[in-house]
């Protein structure tokens, strides 16, 4: 099926009422038969509804929606996309095991990589996302993920997919890439040998700016790369925890499953059915709007290209930029997401401009149908020394914007007067 009818129809069987949109079940527990059935859904016996903590109808409605819309075979929608990132991670990490991070990536995954996850014995080791041939020297019997953006917020980078996961394949490594600038109508990763696809539906999912989740989807037949794999034993062997259970023998898809049984259980970082039924609503018109977010953010950039106050803009969909060419073979139709950055001369010129735009709002979102502005370098990389920011490729001059859906020209006028301002 096309991603567009997918969008509007995957994953819901009207419920009895017959009713058109898929409901909110606002509700946290649920009346099991009698004792037996209780037990058997526990046990895996059956499948149902338990607590929604674990699962609720109208979050299961936008996993499957959201599944089927990426490729995938299962997802588990959590309560914001940092903790889908860290579920992802740890359920194939744990103390004593090491992670490869791309350098370029949005700052709270880098702060997660980099410091969180070292309190939890996990270390993170890290590679340029256009040097894949980095990944070889990182690489030992104890790595268990290589994770990385498919575009990159905010240094806007395309990363060689392929080229990553035929290296991860070689040393049969999990690969995780977090998806949310490009979302599943820009680019599918499944199709380039991604295994995990993490997102912050927070973003373009919802497209208003109305709430904070995430999501994580497995790509299908992931059981054939888990099973006795020796890097990842504790899917192979019997889990203490839920009576013994291996989860590559339960005929499920295994990744979602543990990151539902035990890490969604345990940590309880659920999103609310209030929310699922925002980004279900997102979903629907999700590929229309990031055509036109698309299209103005090439109108913005090709603007910015021409201005003499810009050092450089960093955009795909340029064709002087050096990520055009990944662009062009990963995305689909030419559409690069409405994310864009640029660099001015200084700190100082980069806080004016900002100052003095009207039209956009300075805000650390995006996504929004309304159009964002943001300066990373004192808002969401600030945690990161000077050193740490050119690595990643955020230096203390960039200017980060969203496009919203507002007039491409209304929106490049209100630039050009806060850069000449």
């Amino acid at each position: 099926m096309d991603l567009q009818t997918l969008a509007l129809h995957a994953g819901y069987d009207k419920d009895s009422q017959g009713t058109m949109a898929v409901p909110i079940y606002q509700t946290t527990a649920y009346e099991f038969r009698d004792v037996e059935h209780a037990a058997n859904l526990f046990a895996l016996k059956e499948l149902g509804n338990i607590y929604t903590r674990l699962n609720n109808p109208t979050t299961d409605v936008f996993e499957k929606r959201f599944a089927a819309m990426e490729g995938g075979e299962a997802a588990i929608a959590t309560a914001s996309g940092m903790s889908a990132i860290f579920f992802a991670i740890v359920n194939a990490a744990e103390a004593g095991d090491n992670i490869v991070c791309a350098k370029q990536l949005y700052g709270g995954s880098l702060t997660l990589s980099a410091h969180t996850l070292k309190r939890f014995g996990i270390e993170a080791r890290f590679f340029d996302v256009h040097q894949p041939q980095e990944l070889e020297s990182l690489i030992d019997e104890k790595t268990k993920v290589i994770f990385f953006e498919s575009l990159t917020n905010p240094s806007i980078d395309v990363a060689d997919i392929e080229a990553i996961t035929t290296v991860a394949n070689r040393h049969n490594i999990l690969t995780i890439v977090d998806n949310t600038v490009a979302t599943p109508a820009i680019c599918s990763p499944f199709d380039f040998g991604i295994d995990i696809t993490v997102h912050s539906a927070s973003k373009y999912t919802t497209g208003q700016g109305l709430a904070i989740g995430g999501i994580l989807v497995e790509r299908k037949n992931l059981i054939e790369k888990l099973k006795d794999n020796p890097r990842y034993s504790h899917f192979n062997q019997p889990d203490a925890s839920y009576h013994g259970l291996v989860y590559t023998d339960v005929g499920l898809p295994p990744f979602t499953l543990r990151a539902r049984l035990s890490l969604l259980r345990d940590l309880g970082a659920v999103v609310s059915p209030f929310n699922s039924w925002l980004f279900i609503q997102g979903l629907e018109t999700l590929a229309l709007r990031m055509k036109e977010h698309s299209k103005n953010a090439l109108a913005l950039a090709e603007f910015l290209e021409s201005h003499p106050k810009v050092k450089k803009v960093n955009y795909p969909g340029l064709k002087s930029n050096s990520n055009y060419e990944n662009a062009q073979k990963y995305f689909k139709d030419g559409l690069c997401s409405g994310l864009l950055s640029f660099e001015v001369a200084s700190l100082q010129e980069a806080e004016k401009i900002v100052n003095a735009t009207n039209l956009y709002s300075l805000v650390v979102n995006i996504g929004d149908s309304k159009s964002i502005i943001t300066h990373p370098a004192s808002t969401t990389h600030q945690q990161l020394s000077t050193q740490e920011l050119i690595a990643c490729g955020v230096p203390e001059g960039l200017i980060r914007i969203s496009c919203g859906l507002e007039s491409s020209q209304d929106l490049i006028q209100d630039l050009k007067q806060a850069l000449e301002a």
